[in-house]
C-alpha cells in the first residue's frame, strides 16, 4: 500500500477502505486485502453501503483515456462502471453528500458538483487542495489553501478565511458535525465548527496522505503508506496494519 489518496468507511459493515496508487484495499484484522483489479485511485469516497465513487487512472493494460473521470461501484469495489468525464477529469478529492457528488478536478483546478453523476456544474475555480461539505447544509463548504482554511456559505461562490484554523492540507467533516484537519507536517486538529476553536491533537508519524473523520471519536488518517486509526478523537493514533 503506497500513495494512499482516500479513506472511506462502509456504513453497511464498518469496514475501512483505502484508495491507493496500486488499487483499492479493504483493511480488517490487521491486514489489507486488495479488492478487484489494480488501478490508480487518485480520489475515493463512500456514498453508501457497498456504494463507492472514485477517480484516477486505469491500471496497466486496461486501456482507455489516461484519466477515468467519475467511476462507480455498487458491490463494494469488486466491479466499476464509468459514469462521466472520462478523459476530462481526474478528481483528487471526492465527496458525496445531500444527493450530490462534489469533485476537485486536478486537470482544471475546478471544484465541480453533480446531482446525477452525469452532468456537472462548476462551484469554484479557487486554488484549493482539499474540501469538505457540511453535513447539515449543502451550501456550506470548507476548503484548504496555501494561505489557510477557507469557508463558503453560498455553495462555493465566495470563500472567506477562517482565522482560527491553522494551515491544513486535508480536511474532513463528520455526520455529527465534528471537523478534523491535518497540517502539512502531520499535526491533526479538530473543531466543532469551522470558525470555532481548533484543538491540537496528535501528530502523525510521517507526511499526511489522506484524512477522514467518521465521528467525534473516530478518525482515520494515512501517512507514509500506512493507515492510522484514532478512537479518542485524535489524541492518539495506531496503525491498522500489522507489520
Amino acid at each position: 500500500m503506497e500513495h494512499i489518496h482516500g479513506i472511506g468507511i462502509d456504513p453497511g459493515d464498518g469496514a475501512v477502505y483505502a484508495g491507493t496508487h496500486y488499487g483499492l484495499f479493504r483493511i480488517a484484522d490487521g491486514s489489507a486485502t486488495r479488492v478487484a483489479e489494480v488501478q490508480d485511485y487518485m480520489g475515493f469516497t463512500v456514498a453508501g453501503p457497498g456504494h463507492f465513487l472514485a477517480s484516477g487512472h486505469p491500471g496497466e493494460g486496461q486501456g482507455g483515456p489516461s484519466s477515468v473521470g467519475l467511476i462507480e461501484s455498487t458491490d463494494a469495489g469488486e466491479t466499476w462502471e464509468t459514469l462521466s468525464l472520462s478523459g476530462e477529469a481526474d478528481f483528487h478529492a471526492l465527496e458525496y453528500r445531500h444527493g450530490r457528488v462534489y469533485g476537485l478536478n486536478s486537470m482544471t483546478g475546478q471544484l465541480l458538483t453533480s446531482t446525477d453523476k452525469q452532468s456537472w456544474a462548476e462551484i469554484s475555480s479557487a486554488e484549493i487542495a482539499d474540501f469538505a461539505v457540511s453535513p447539515d447544509d449543502p451550501d456550506v463548504l470548507v476548503a484548504t489553501t496555501q494561505q489557510g482554511l477557507t469557508r463558503s456559505t453560498d455553495d462555493g461562490t465566495t470563500f472567506e478565511a477562517v482565522e482560527s484554523a491553522p494551515v491544513m492540507v486535508f480536511v474532513s467533516w463528520a455526520d455529527d458535525g465534528t471537523l478534523a484537519g491535518v497540517t502539512p507536517d502531520g499535526v491533526v486538529y479538530t473543531a466543532q465548527e469551522p470558525a470555532g476553536e481548533w484543538t491540537e491533537q496528535a501528530a502523525l508519524d510521517g507526511q499526511p496522505e489522506a484524512l477522514t473523520i467518521d465521528s467525534a471519536t473516530q478518525i482515520y488518517a494515512a501517512a507514509n503508506g500506512t493507515v492510522l486509526a484514532s478512537t479518542d478523537g485524535g489524541a492518539t493514533f495506531r496503525p491498522m496494519l500489522d507489520r
